[in-house]
């Protein structure tokens, strides 16, 4: 093990309560987490509220998470979740009447939907059968005379797909073709650099891989491909919010960063505990974090081949995700037996998802197996 996983997971206490495999749905709350919201909840109930330490803190966060990704922190605004990244990218995008994006079918309906729902300015979405592979060569064979934009997930939740959005990146700067990429189930457990991925926007939340509990996400914008523009105005949007917060006709620029698209407050505890979240995940690595959740996919893959499960999705390390894997497992018939082994994972499409964290271990993957292998033979034998 390149890092002491028996150490990190005394950071997460719910892992040791039960076999936790559902990262991939919402992230077990850690110590340092913990310790973050709790400072915020005791500096408002103390002082009734700091709110310039809290803003500067936040901004101490945006350039944590800015590095995380390899940005700038003028590049990075922070968002509700996923959803609303996607949606302020799609709306912020220069498309018109006629414009086609290019899209997976079965991809993630929170990211489709936000581009589905600019039908309403005659822009076209057209959805591409998803293959195992997905790169710049597949989109390439699809592009039409009207196609602007393709917008993807890195990773894929129903079933692991590793996509090589770096590539596809490049084939968008070639054609000049906007390009925006939900991270929501890779990072934290993927690398991600949004210089190497080259897209106008990379949108996430933060309660997976990134360790938070509901409620933030953030929005990469890369200024230089596009002066994109948001679709609703506040003061904090502008680039010289009023002093004496009066509106006037005359001060309507809208900030030169990422900061035109964030509007009202802010959920601060979240962003200040996210800082925390991510110096955990400095320290380890999110290569090492990929490495480690690697190894266990072998195992769990080697695992059910000798019970004769099947695994929905790619098994080459090059095209699946380190860390979600779905067995072939029909979802109503196996979470509640699962429930009754408190082994804790998701349905999914097509049959049980195992989503694993930087806790995870040999003995979640083997206790799983084992469950599986002795309902199989108590079937069998009945």
């Amino acid at each position: 093990m390149s890092y002491d996983v028996a150490a990190v997971r005394r950071l997460f206490p719910a892992v040791e309560r039960m076999t936790y495999l559902d990262a991939g749905f919402q992230s077990p709350l850690s110590v340092p987490v913990k310790e973050r919201l709790e400072a915020f909840i005791a500096s408002s109930f103390d002082t009734a509220g700091p709110k310039s330490e809290w803003l500067s803190g936040m901004e101490a966060v945006r350039g944590q998470l800015a590095a995380f990704v390899n940005a700038a922190p003028e590049e990075i605004a922070f968002t509700k979740n996923t959803s609303e990244a996607m949606n302020i990218a799609a709306n912020a995008l220069p498309l018109e009447a006629g414009d086609e994006v290019l899209m997976l079918e079965g991809d993630h309906p929170n990211n489709a939907y936000a581009f589905l729902n600019l039908a309403r300015k005659g822009v076209e979405t057209r959805f591409l059968p998803m293959p195992e592979v997905v790169d710049g060569a597949f989109f390439e064979r699809h592009l039409g005379e009207r196609t602007r934009a393709i917008s993807m997930s890195l990773v894929t939740f129903h079933a692991g797909h590793l996509f090589d959005v770096e590539s596809v990146g490049r084939l968008c700067r070639e054609r000049g073709l906007f390009f925006v990429v939900d991270v929501m189930q890779g990072i934290g457990v993927v690398p991600v650099d949004v210089k190497k991925i080259g897209a106008t926007f990379v949108g996430s939340g933060t309660h997976k891989g990134l360790l938070l509990p509901q409620g933030l996400g953030f929005l990469y914008w890369n200024r230089k491909a596009v002066d994109a523009q948001p679709s609703y105005m506040a003061a904090i949007t502008l680039e010289n919010p009023p002093a004496d917060l009066i509106a006037r006709h005359d001060n309507m620029t809208v900030a030169s960063t990422a900061r035109r698209f964030e509007i009202g407050n802010f959920n601060l505890p979240a962003v200040l505990g996210l800082g925390g979240a991510l110096e955990l995940l400095d320290a380890i690595g999110v290569a090492e974090i990929q490495e480690h959740c690697h190894a266990l996919g072998d195992r769990l893959i080697a695992g059910l081949d000798r019970l004769g499960v099947g695994l929905v999705g790619p098994r080459a390390r090059a095209h699946r995700a380190p860390h979600i894997y779905v067995a072939a497992l029909p979802a109503a018939e196996w979470l509640p037996y699962f429930a009754e082994q408190n082994i804790r994972l998701s349905p999914e499409r097509d049959g049980v998802r195992i989503s694993l964290g930087l806790f995870s271990t040999e003995a979640d993957i083997d206790r799983f197996l084992d469950a599986v292998e002795a309902r199989l033979r108590a079937s069998a034998a009945a």
